[in-house]
């Protein structure tokens, strides 16, 4: 009989180390006898990241408590864990393998990532060693285990390189345990790294990766095992908690599922919605409010809100005033009766009249513009945040990037929310989510004269958004994700004058940005924790 080893893709909470102890020993006792080793990813018992709860001395005292109680439920079965251990006033983000009630060995991360969203070196020290786990199996035979963390495969920015270091040493098998965040194409790149790594050092691989969303993070999944020329063997769900069992010694011939391969969109739609339903339930939310405009940023929402919560759970407002057009206000509707969600109109005129009135003696001898604009924008915000407020659910804000990027939105006004599903999500992506959305339902969820429409705030007369998104949204691509120079992106065709222009206004709305609600990560640069811009920036004026 093979060796029977189980990896868990599991979706813990931050901070409930209770209820994430809990999961676990649900694994445990899932598996049963089924494997002798079984795996969790990185964090798995603190939650990932834990961020400043490392610096709570009660925090990592109540981990230690509970990876004991852990190693205590664990009898002749190996168990890796990931946690956070503490010593000499000094914190491992580390493995921890479990083995007859007792705690085995700990195998800390060598290599700890400091860019974009991960600050780890704000909080742990690289492992001192690096050396393989012996697992003495029930056959008497010990399996000499590779086990390593994350960014220890992401080594070629670094001069340590682990898995080398291992095979130096003599492993059967590599093992790492992750907590890798998904951004588009992430989980190809993964593979591209798995298959490499093995083809060059001849050993079967096993990678064991978190699930679930956390902040503005979600977490895919896509937990695998590779044998030692590189072909998989098995394959996790995407986006969603899996348990698979691994026969070792590996053999494609046993193959127990294909690699899931989706679509960018497809990728983008369901990291958005269990990034949503993540958020709900990890926060104690059941209900969200969407304004709905007509418009194709808040019919998406609405349609990923719905994805994720379920109909009876969403309630889309529309609140029109003088310049809001009656088309808007019918494709507001359908899409709301298409989702099956309770619609309600508001109508703010009256309020916008009265408050103007108020505003007189502030505005005289001013010509109307943008304060007079937003000021609808505003009313809007308050009255669905109050709302909200009143019936204890959350409000999606439904910015996407390109819009936010060139601070073409409101502060408190359509920025107001809890949330920003699609606040990393180019204009391009939103419209291809909302042609994914009716394909994958066979029928128009969002009309066509949503799509056919020219994009409009309607707070004026006549107005339309002052970009032609066709160019521009690619153009703020290239500026946020891929930094290009000037020189680089005329050579590509665009107008310099344009470049500098959204390069001026990039910079400009960085305070709003500051003040935003999060988005949900899912490009290798969100406006998040990963970017770090000054707001007071005088560079290149």
């Amino acid at each position: 009989m093979p060796l029977m080893i189980a990896l868990a893709q599991i979706n813990p909470t931050v901070g409930d180390i209770q209820g994430n102890l809990d999961l676990h020993r649900r694994i445990l006792t899932q598996v049963g006898d089924q494997a002798e080793v079984v795996i969790f990813p990185e964090c798995a018992l603190p939650g990932y990241p834990a961020q400043d709860l490392l610096f709570e001395k009660a925090f990592l005292t109540d981990l230690q408590v509970a990876l004991d109680a852990l190693a205590g439920d664990v009898s002749d079965q190996w168990v890796i864990v990931g946690t956070v251990r503490q010593k000499g006033g000094k914190l491992y983000n580390t493995a921890v393998v479990l083995h007859n009630a007792q705690i085995h060995a700990y195998r800390d991360k060598s290599l700890l990532p400091t860019y974009d969203v991960f600050d780890e070196d704000r909080y742990f020290t690289p492992a001192d060693k690096i050396e393989p786990v012996a697992l003495t199996l029930s056959t008497g035979d010990a399996l000499r285990t590779g086990l390593h963390i994350c960014e220890d495969l992401w080594d070629r920015a670094y001069d340590i390189k682990v898995c080398d270091v291992l095979v130096e040493q003599g492993v059967d098998l590599f093992v790492n345990i992750s907590a890798s965040p998904f951004r588009v194409d992430r989980d190809p790149r993964r593979r591209e790294l798995i298959v490499e790594k093995v083809r060059s050092l001849k050993k079967p691989y096993l990678y064991c990766n978190l699930v679930g969303g956390q902040d503005e993070l979600v977490f895919d999944g896509h937990s695998l095992a590779c044998d030692e020329s590189g072909q998989l063997v098995s394959s996790a769900a995407a986006f969603k908690e899996d348990l698979i069992y691994i026969p070792f010694p590996l053999d494609t011939m046993t193959a127990t599922a294909p690699a899931t391969t989706l679509s960018r969109v497809e990728e983008l739609n369901d990291a958005i919605v269990l990034g949503i339903r993540d958020y709900f339930r990890k926060t104690g939310h059941r209900e969200a409010l969407v304004g709905l405009s007509g418009g194709v940023d808040s019919s998406v929402v609405a349609a990923l809100a719905v994805q994720a919560l379920g109909s009876e759970q969403v309630i889309a407002l529309t609140m029109p005033a003088v310049y809001s057009s009656s088309r808007s206000e019918m494709d507001a509707r359908t899409v709301a009766q298409n989702l099956g969600i309770r619609f309600e109109v508001l109508p703010i005129e009256p309020l916008r009249r009265e408050m103007q009135d108020m505003l007189e003696p502030f505005f005289q001898g001013t010509e109307s513009g943008v304060a007079e604009e937003n000021l609808q924008a505003r009313i809007r915000g308050t009255l669905l945040m109050t709302i909200a407020n009143k019936r204890e659910a959350l409000l999606l804000t439904a910015g996407n990037k390109t819009e936010v990027a060139l601070g073409y939105a409101t502060l408190y006004g359509d920025m107001a929310g809890t949330l920003a599903p699609i606040g990393d999500v180019s204009k391009s992506d939103v419209y291809g989510l909302a042609r994914y959305i009716n394909d994958r339902e066979e029928q128009e969820v969002i009309p066509q004269t949503v799509l056919d429409k020219v994009p409009s705030a309607e707070l004026a007369p006549g107005q339309v958004d002052p970009f032609d998104y066709e160019v521009v949204s690619p153009l703020v691509d290239e500026l946020i994700l891929n930094r290009a120079t000037d020189e680089e992106l005329v050579d590509k065709g665009y107008n310099p004058l344009l470049v500098t222009e959204i390069r001026a206004l990039i910079v400009k709305a960085e305070y709003k940005r500051r003040q935003a609600a999060p988005s949900i990560r899912v490009t290798g640069k969100a406006f998040g924790v990963g970017r770090r811009y000054p707001i007071v920036n005088r560079y290149g004026h």
